[in-house]
């Protein structure tokens, strides 16, 4: 069978962009080992200076959750670190298109994303199931490992300067940094009457370690990305 033009442009788009999103990827996974790392060594870095100035009880503790998963735990704040496997480009109206950097190449749009979530640390200890966490920062890293930051209190890496720096350990400890300052700095709050004003015999028999009572720092607020 004879390969028409449209095979042909198929076949040429899939090399591309296989090759392209491969490459994303690989850099992703990299720069994510290299955030376990650096949060390693920032954590036990972070516990020596802490020693003997703090309540036994509480915890400063790493944890590598796999490859694609790891944890901070400092006091009640319970910070994720997540790197999503698939590749992402941007919607039309996203602020990235305005960058010189991408209009010189749409390619350089394509991006791997590590997802940084804060939860109540109780949450977990206590399986409880239903509480909400938050997504407070997200790091974007493309096939020249150049990134940028979109996040809570995330100042170092803006979107209109993607395409200037490559993502390593010195541009990680600002990004880690300001997520934990953040996390200590987002009070939980109580919950408005109305949302808590009905509960059920299931609730009140359930046992309280794995409570269907739903928490979160801002449960029945508006949690807003005003500065995103």
């Amino acid at each position: 069978m004879e390969t028409t033009p449209l095979r042909t442009k198929i076949l040429e788009n899939v090399v591309r962009k296989s090759n392209l999103k491969q490459k994303v990827f690989d850099n992703t996974f990299a720069a994510f080992n290299l955030l376990k790392d650096t949060l390693f060594e920032m954590a036990a870095e972070m516990d020596d200076e802490l020693d003997g100035k703090l309540d036994r009880r509480v915890r400063l503790e790493y944890r590598d959750r796999g490859k694609f998963e790891a944890q901070l735990q400092i006091a009640n704040d319970l910070l994720i670190f997540q790197m999503h496997t698939d590749t992402f480009s941007f919607d039309q109206n996203h602020t990235v298109w305005q960058n010189a950097y991408v209009q010189q190449n749409p390619d350089n749009a394509y991006c791997g994303v590590i997802n940084i979530y804060n939860f109540l640390s109780d949450s977990f200890k206590y399986n409880r199931n239903a509480d909400e966490g938050y997504m407070i920062g997200r790091i974007f890293i493309n096939r020249e490992q150049f990134f940028f930051v979109e996040g809570k209190g995330q100042n170092s890496m803006r979107v209109m300067n993607f395409g200037s720096a490559a993502l390593d350990r010195e541009s990680l400890i600002p990004i880690l940094e300001s997520a934990i300052n953040y996390s200590l700095n987002f009070d939980p709050l109580m919950p408005p009457f109305e949302v808590n004003k009905r509960v059920t015999v299931d609730q009140f028999n359930t046992k309280m370690d794995n409570s269907k009572f739903v928490t979160g720092k801002r449960l029945g607020y508006e949690f807003n990305v005003d500065d995103i």
